[in-house]
């Protein structure tokens, strides 16, 4: 399907808003929305509730970041209560993880507080108009995940070499001239 030019504009200019309000409410709201999770413990603890436990490196597939950074993160929400490693019995070497009962119980209070901001912010909706709004959104997500899988990785930037300067002789060298 082709859009119009203006409506790609507008499109792109309410999620571009949409965006900016997230991320100017974000800061704000975080205590209120996530309590005492860390900003990155609801990225970890749903695809762990949703998919049980895992491999570290399965988990980071899952949530699309780096090994090492999910290792990071997964340590601190074990440090905090929320997750709980087993020795894997497939490999020792490895571990599961899953999601702990605190975990479990954050996540029901980062639902609920999610759910409540939600409603206040569609209280002048119908359940009509969020259901379409819903059905929608998903459905624009997915497309914007398969375009942006569908285009190829950009090419590096050439940079330009940096002009040398060449480096003054020292003065001892100068003075046998």
């Amino acid at each position: 399907m082709q859009l119009t030019r203006e409506t790609a504009e507008r499109l792109t200019a309410g999620v571009s808003h949409l965006v900016r309000t997230v991320k100017h409410l974000g800061h704000r709201v975080a205590a209120d929305l996530y309590g005492d999770l860390p900003s990155f413990g609801w990225a970890i603890l749903v695809p762990l509730e949703q998919g049980g436990e895992q491999r570290c490196s399965a988990l980071a597939d899952r949530v699309g970041v780096d090994v090492s950074v999910t290792s990071r993160q997964v340590a601190a929400l074990e440090r905090a209560g929320y997750v709980q490693r087993r020795p894997d019995p497939l490999d020792g070497r490895a571990s599961l993880i899953s999601v702990s009962a605190d975990g479990v119980a954050a996540l029901g209070r980062t639902r609920d507080a999610r759910s409540q901001w939600v409603a206040d912010a569609l209280s002048d909706w119908t359940e009509d108009e969020a259901r379409q709004f819903t059905a929608l959104l998903e459905k624009f997500a997915a497309g914007l995940d398969r375009a942006g899988r569908q285009r190829p990785p950009p090419s590096p930037v050439a940079v330009p070499p940096t002009p040398r300067t060449p480096f003054p002789a020292p003065r001892h060298q100068e003075n046998r001239r």
